[in-house]
Formats: C-alpha cells, structure tokens, sequence
C-alpha cells in the first residue's frame, strides 16, 4: 500500500466528508446498481452492439 493512501486515509478519519458528499456518492452507486441490474435482467441493447464485421476505413489523403 502506498504512503500516499494511508495519509488519506488518517485525514478522512480526522476530518470524515460532509453528510451531502456521503449520500452524492450513496446514490452515485445506487444508480450504477440499477443500471447494472437493468442490464442482466433485460440484456444489452443490439443497437449498443458495434459491428463486429465492419472495418474502419482509411481516410484518403490528398
């Protein structure tokens, strides 16, 4: 573990963030698990799904 996290870590205890900041990232995760639970219980979209066979073409140079 590097230094740097453990100084972070003893201030986050000194000083831990504010209740707004808490539940900012609460629901930040709160909606990644939706999204991720949406996504396994529907599938993923094929419109998502890039075209395995095409290629991407050179642009011509003049």
């Amino acid at each position: 573990m590097n230094i740097r996290w453990l100084i972070r870590a003893k201030r986050m205890a000194e000083r831990p963030p504010s209740e707004a900041k808490f539940w900012l990232v609460v629901g930040i995760i709160l909606f990644c698990a939706l999204l991720y639970g949406i996504e396994q219980f529907f599938g993923w979209p094929e419109w998502l799904t890039p075209n395995e066979g095409q290629q991407r073409r050179a642009i011509p140079t003049l």
